[in-house]
């Protein structure tokens, strides 16, 4: 449990710093420093490897870069929980992973619903259906005590099945064109991974040295680079066996931990976040994408999220963690609705034009926005620490 408790710290210090880093790119983009953000946001960075030469704008080195550890981190919390952790029975795993794609399906469709007759607005389809965890668990730590821990273990599983889901659509329709032969050593690469875990190989360098090869050539191939971190994460054992050393995928998961959320996803906010508010800006937002997207994060998260849970409690496949009342999970259900990292990251894939990637921005930090709000709002008058405290709560209730 303290393990837990210090995780959920961390979250609540890096969705401050998310907060934090979120205002000051808005304001540098709407002030008279929007030059200069602009010039430090498209400022050409150059990586030469003998013949290979990776030129890129120092932006998209944090989105496709450094965004291998935020992926990284994501593949082995997802490793960890699956093995180990609270989704490593099927009964554990059925409530969020119901909940998860309810959750996805939902706005989805609710996106595709506004844009269905616009064959460019269309691939904008998956920017509501991701949950920020980082950002919704750290809203969720603001409350502090109020909460009870298990409502926050649901919150994060659903997380970690819809991180499931965003890196498989980001892999499958959202990929450029593709290149034969860097594909092929990609897939080298991956190999000489799965080698390594085979043979249960613990030292750090040798996963950095074949994972870096893999970022290289996955980047070059047209499938999403930041994508390498998964693939490197499935491949750190869990442990070496005849060693009484501590986890591997333990072990870096705790090194990179505070690293990718403290430090790569308040970068990737501040170099994603900075648009330029004015009247076209605004006047954007009642257009149909747009819409979609917070109508997608808003309403689509809370309805697919609870409707899908209460479902499945009715059907018996899951049923509501401890200490958890149903306007608790109806609250977590709104806060899901915090797509901001995941969300930012799909957008600048899906369209091709500055217009629509700042419209879509704006459009998803006031879906944000307002999921954070009223999920706040409802949990705070849900719960009171004079009846619960964290790891306990009133009794659970079996239907709303």
């Amino acid at each position: 449990m303290g393990k837990l408790r210090k995780l959920f710290r961390y979250e609540q210090t890096s969705g401050l710093l998310m907060i934090g880093a979120l205002l000051l790119a808005l304001a540098a983009a709407n002030s008279p420093l929007a030059a200069l953000y602009e010039i430090v946001h498209h400022m050409p960075v150059h990586l030469r490897f003998g013949p290979l030469v990776i030129d890129e704008p120092l932006v998209q080195w944090i989105n496709e870069g450094l965004m291998v550890i935020f992926f990284l981190l994501v593949g082995l919390e997802i490793k960890r929980e699956f093995l180990e952790g609270h989704l490593s029975t099927t009964k554990c795993a059925a409530l969020p992973a119901f909940a998860a794609f309810g959750g996805m399906a939902l706005p989805a469709g609710i996106y595709l619903a506004f844009n269905w007759s616009d064959p460019v607005l269309i691939r904008g389809w998956a920017i509501p259906a991701a949950t920020d965890i980082v950002l919704a668990l750290g809203m969720l730590s603001l409350l502090g005590a109020r909460v009870p821990t298990s409502l926050k273990v649901f919150l994060t599983a659903i997380a970690i099945f819809d991180d499931i889901g965003a890196v498989l659509i980001i892999g499958l329709f959202y990929g450029e064109e593709l290149s034969v032969l860097p594909l092929m050593l990609a897939g080298l690469a991956l190999v000489g991974l799965i080698c390594l875990n085979i043979f249960r190989i613990r030292r750090v360098i040798p996963y950095i040295a074949i994972g870096l090869f893999l970022w290289v050539t996955m980047l070059k191939s047209g499938v999403e680079a930041p994508l390498a971190g998964i693939l490197i994460a499935f491949t750190v054992p869990m442990h070496v066996s005849g060693c009484r050393c501590s986890s591997p995928l333990r072990e870096t998961e705790r090194r990179l931990h505070p690293w990718g959320v403290l430090v790569v996803v308040p970068l990737f906010a501040f170099f994603n976040a900075g648009i330029a508010i004015d009247r076209e800006a605004v006047a954007s937002l009642w257009t149909s994408g747009p819409l979609g997207i917070v109508a997608g994060l808003f309403i689509g998260k809370q309805m697919g999220i609870f409707g899908a849970a209460w479902l499945a409690v009715r059907l018996g496949i899951g049923e509501l963690p401890r200490g958890v009342i149903w306007s608790q999970l109806y609250g977590t259900a709104l806060l899901a609705g915090i797509g901001f990292t995941m969300s930012l990251f799909v957008a600048a894939l899906a369209f091709p034009g500055a217009a629509l990637v700042a419209a879509s921005k704006l459009a998803i930090l006031l879906g944000s926005f307002l999921s954070a709000l009223c999920g706040l709002w409802v949990i705070y008058h849900s719960t009171g620490t004079d009846r619960q405290q964290v790891g306990e709560g009133p009794k659970r209730q079996s239907s709303p």
